[in-house]
């Protein structure tokens, strides 16, 4: 049964960069808790830079977003010289406390020190707003500093203000000293898990009375949002998706995706070259930046890939449906994933999918309903799921409308902004009684 927000229930959104392009879900999942009747305060401790804010929408966000970084000197001393006056013991309770959990060494100490500045601001901003729960994506700085604001405002006295946060992976999972996953998951009154392999993963390293206090929300796109019977072509027109093999068009394969070595962009590309051996006209188009940039444009140059795939950079919310519209198949051959959004997007899309069969994914993409599994880091089985998709229109065509129908039913951020409504209601709830 779902739960309604109750009336004035509030949340500060705490996020490392608020806007970001490649963190759009958030955007999404902060638009459907407002819709579902909660005041949503978004902080973000860096400022969105241009290349964040693509869109309306994202532009839109970053005005009303506050920003901690860059640093300003007044609000900065304001924010700690009213809390260390309002109550000392407390602040240097939570000071002393951020530099004893943190990582050994100097460096260590230096970043405790820095996350306890910003989250005395994150205190400050709430306090003003009259917020009181704080939900942080990812276990970053973040979290650090709605973990570090809340401990604050509790050791005051008063009204008891909380925290939650949303579990993602794999990131944090690679390092749970270093995130302090036990540490906050013990402290968080709630935690969001996008899946419940990432909910097993919390369960590891938590008690077992504290189950009850991890959730699973997917994150989730709005399927009338991605609408493929709505969404023009990129190339100006509606796709032949069946004329690959034809003469008619080019097999068109589509990657959206940080161009970062564990997306597996190398292994794509191995793949592209290796249909094109097997007289398959594949194309590929890549949209997303990164540190690996270079290395992929250069290890296309080397399989004399150069004019069949394209580096598109960001792309907006506003434009990527049109992509995801003019692609036969949209490809993530990672290595490690939590439940990727942008898989969802193309799924929404009715787009086949072909990805690796690891973490998360499994719990959105069915093997041959949904999309074609692969294990990864194997070149040669993408090359084989692929295609077997681009002499198959009938299978692409069966697996786009399995791929919709899953994310309708299953991944509608308006429903996981009305689970997350519940969680923070019940802490407005608890707060009050």
């Amino acid at each position: 049964m779902q739960t309604a927000a109750p009336e004035g229930s509030r949340v500060a959104y705490v996020v490392g960069r608020y806007p970001a392009v490649s963190h759009a879900f958030v955007t999404r999942e902060v638009l459907a808790l407002r819709a579902a009747g909660v005041e949503v305060e978004t902080i973000s401790i860096h400022r969105a830079e241009d290349g964040d804010a693509l869109s309306a929408t994202d532009r839109a966000e970053r005005e009303r977003t506050y920003a901690l970084l860059p640093v300003r000197l007044g609000p900065l001393l304001g924010a700690h010289l009213r809390a260390f006056a309002g109550a000392p013991r407390a602040y240097l309770a939570t000071l002393f406390g951020a530099l004893r959990d943190g990582p050994p060494g100097i460096r260590g100490r230096v970043w405790q020190l820095f996350y306890f500045l910003e989250a005395i601001m994150v205190w400050n901003r709430c306090r003003s707003r009259g917020v009181r729960h704080l939900h942080a994506h990812h276990l970053n700085q973040a979290a650090d500093a709605a973990m570090l604001a809340v401990r604050y405002a509790n050791a005051r006295g008063g009204s008891a203000w909380t925290w939650s946060f949303t579990m993602h992976g794999p990131n944090e999972l690679y390092d749970v000293s270093r995130f302090q996953l036990a540490e906050k998951a013990s402290e968080a009154a709630a935690v969001a898990c996008i899946s419940d392999f990432a909910r097993s993963q919390v369960m590891g390293f938590t008690d077992e009375e504290r189950w009850s206090r991890l959730t699973v929300v997917h994150c989730g796109v709005d399927p009338t949002e991605f609408d493929p019977g709505e969404t023009p072509s990129a190339n100006g027109g509606a796709p032949e998706k069946d004329a690959a093999l034809e003469g008619a068009a080019p097999f068109r394969v589509l990657y959206v995706g940080r161009l970062v070595p564990f997306k597996g962009q190398a292994i794509l590309l191995e793949a592209i070259a290796a249909l094109r051996a097997r007289g398959i006209d594949a194309r590929l188009t890549m949209i997303g930046e990164g540190p690996a940039r270079e290395g992929a444009e250069r290890r296309a140059a080397e399989f004399g890939l150069n004019g069949e795939v394209r580096f598109a950079g960001a792309v907006g919310q506003d434009e990527i449906r049109s992509h995801y519209a003019a692609a036969d198949v949209f490809c993530l051959p990672s290595f490690a994933e939590g439940v990727p959004v942008v898989l969802m997007e193309a799924m929404a899309m009715a787009v086949p999918v072909v990805t690796s069969r690891i973490m998360g994914i499994t719990e959105l993409v069915d093997d041959g309903e949904q999309g074609l599994l692969v294990r990864p880091g194997r070149a040669d089985e993408l090359a084989a799921a692929l295609e077997r998709l681009a002499r198959d229109p009938a299978l692409r065509e069966r697996l786009g409308r399995g791929g919709r129908a899953k994310v309708s039913a299953e991944f509608d951020v308006r429903e996981s902004g009305r689970r997350l409504a519940a969680i923070f209601a019940a802490q407005e709830g608890a707060r009050r009684a």
